[in-house]
């Protein structure tokens, strides 16, 4: 495919390091020199310095003949503005925008987007992403990644195994066999550096990461074999109250559960507008490093603590705070994937990266084939792909093992074409209809791709 990526920040050059790795003629646009410089310099991609909303910088892009255009700037005007210019000028047939803007989401104003009036096909709003992933992590706190898959019926959970899981060294075929009504499956194992799909043979050891695809309703008991028993979260303390964080506190007050919600919000009129906006939370006015506030927040009584200013530092030194004045769980918003490293350190249970959500969810539009999902894991060291098995796919009518899966690639989950979820084996038989859950290390994505390539009349 030929693919022009607009904006050349932490999300456009990660797309673009994907996409060019995987055979994509790919160009990057982005008036910053120094961004495209990045780019060309480590990536094999095309670069092209200029506004993405001129015609003449596409046009230089390859926007005459370009499959895709991914407009991700940090502008939402100049990202409608050039699929508006891809569209009317080169008829680009696929348009992606990230709009951040509340606003341009409104359901009321829906028909905004409309292909006679601003053509973009998929809208990615990295907020509301963020938010539920937010939600995600404070449902299942005792895991440090957790991704919904098949409408949710399907959980991806990243868990850290230490020295009192009772279930190390032991096969993960004789846990197959040991707890036989359970659908659950290891799917990836990090160990060290290393992240490798693992064998039916293979052990777990204490200090190892490792993601388990897990029924929804098997989930609680998935965490408790593998040393991690679930815990309701009751009291909540939120750090900011921008978009996310009032996404994030409305769906709490919403949970028929009963969730007790403080906010705290250094800007004043930010704090009123929460204020008014929500209707059982507690917002406080002031700095969530200030040790008092945090106190008056009930902060050692907290069952979690979650941090989502718009800056890195205040969300980890408050996280930091939080955690040594009593709070069980913390949780913070990370912007610059360099800090990430730091968590464990610190004492932080668990992050957030947009810029892994808005990839994810931007990815799942770029892939070959009926790919209903696409969860990136790490640095973009595998995928978790939700795709659906379609009658012209090469993996119609043949078994997992019959297959020409490659060894990297573990089926995690089947939801047959009858609705009934499945852990699959070895003689599961592959049929048209059924919806996969697929783990896939980097370099075996292209090879998937090709496996659930479809006849044109499909696209």
């Amino acid at each position: 495919m030929k693919i022009i990526i607009c904006g050349a920040g932490q999300v456009g050059w990660q797309i673009a390091r994907q996409l060019s790795g995987e055979a994509n003629e790919v160009s990057i646009v982005d008036n910053n020199p120094v961004l495209v410089r990045r780019a060309t310099d480590t990536l094999e991609v095309q670069g092209v310095i200029g506004f993405a909303s001129h015609p003449e910088v596409l046009d230089e892009a390859g926007a005459r003949d370009a499959d895709m255009i991914i407009a991700a700037t940090h502008s939402d005007e100049v990202n409608m503005v050039t699929c508006q210019v891809a569209h009317s000028v080169f008829n680009v047939t696929r348009k992606i925008a990230r709009l951040r803007a509340q606003s341009y989401l409104d359901p009321r104003y829906t028909d905004l987007f409309r292909r006679d009036h601003l053509p973009i096909d998929v809208i990615i709003n990295p907020e509301n992403e963020v938010s539920q992933a937010a939600l995600r992590r404070i449902a299942a706190p005792s895991t440090f990644d957790i991704q919904d898959f098949l409408d949710g019926r399907v959980r991806l959970a990243g868990i850290a195994l230490e020295e009192d899981c009772p279930v190390l060294a032991t096969p993960l075929r004789q846990l197959t066999e040991l707890f036989s009504t359970l659908n659950a499956m290891v799917v990836g194992v990090r160990r060290g550096e290393r992240l490798f799909a693992p064998e039916p043979n293979d052990q777990l050891f204490a200090g190892d990461n490792i993601y388990v695809l897990s029924e929804r309703d098997d989930l609680a008991r998935t965490l408790e074999i593998f040393g991690k028993p679930q815990t309701r979260q009751e009291r909540v303390v939120l750090i900011g109250a921008g978009n996310v964080g009032l996404n994030v506190a409305r769906a709490l007050e919403g949970r028929r559960e009963r969730v007790r919600v403080k906010v705290i919000e250094r800007n004043r009129a930010r704090a009123e507008l929460a204020a008014d906006a929500l209707e059982r939370t507690i917002v406080l006015n002031g700095d969530g490093l200030d040790g008092e506030l945090l106190a008056e927040a009930g902060i050692d009584r907290a069952d979690v603590v979650l941090a989502v200013t718009d800056d890195d530092k205040t969300n980890i030194l408050a996280c930091v705070r939080a955690k040594a004045m009593g709070c069980r769980l913390a949780i913070a918003l990370i912007n610059d994937p360099a800090l990430v490293a730091l968590m464990p350190q610190l004492g932080i249970d668990a992050h957030i990266t947009p810029r892994a959500t808005t990839v994810s969810s931007i990815l799942r539009h770029v892939r070959h084939g009926r790919v209903r999902s696409i969860y990136s894991i790490g640095d973009a060291e595998a995928e978790v792909i939700e795709a659906q098995v379609l009658s012209t796919s090469a993996l119609a009518g043949r078994s997992i093992s019959g297959s020409d899966l490659p060894e990297g690639v573990i089926v995690g989950a089947i939801q047959k074409s009858d609705g009934r979820l499945i852990r699959p084996r070895g003689k599961t038989e592959m049929e048209a209809g059924d919806i996969l859950v697929i783990f896939a290390l980097k370099t075996d994505v292209p090879a998937i791709e090709r496996l659930l390539q479809v006849s044109v009349e499909w696209f």
